[in-house]
């Protein structure tokens, strides 16, 4: 007797305190307040955005923006010149669609080529920004 009054009891709870399972989908809540939808939205970065931020977290002294003087995406020879005369740079990273790169390093590149590098490429300085 005893232990039919505690399968009762056992069955009696799962079906009235225990989680239910349904295969019902919810459908996400309109009413939430505008901030949190705000939140939850965020812009996207851009690719320029983005690759600055990936740059930064390397954690380099000096951050270079180097694109061509005369606007053109950057060529495999401008890759090849660039690793030849700055071979100080630990990471570079092209952005703005192929049109500039970032480089990133612990060496001051004005103690090297820079003014060599200078004659043929617009270079920014991204240190501190």
């Amino acid at each position: 007797m005893k232990h039919v009054s505690l399968i009762i009891l056992a069955l009696f709870l799962t079906a009235c305190g225990g989680s239910t399972t349904t295969n019902t989908v919810t459908e996400p809540s309109t009413s939430a307040s505008p901030q949190a939808q705000a939140s939850v939205q965020s812009t996207p970065q851009s690719e320029f955005d983005r690759d600055l931020q990936f740059i930064k977290k390397g954690g380099f002294t000096y951050i270079w923006l180097i694109s061509r003087k005369d606007g053109k995406p950057l060529e495999p020879t401008d890759s090849i010149y660039l690793r030849a005369n700055a071979p100080q740079v630990v990471d570079w990273i092209r952005t703005d669609g192929g049109k500039k790169v970032f480089a990133g390093t612990n060496f001051n590149l004005e103690e090297g080529n820079l003014v060599l590098l200078r004659n043929r490429y617009v270079f920014e300085d991204y240190s501190n920004k």
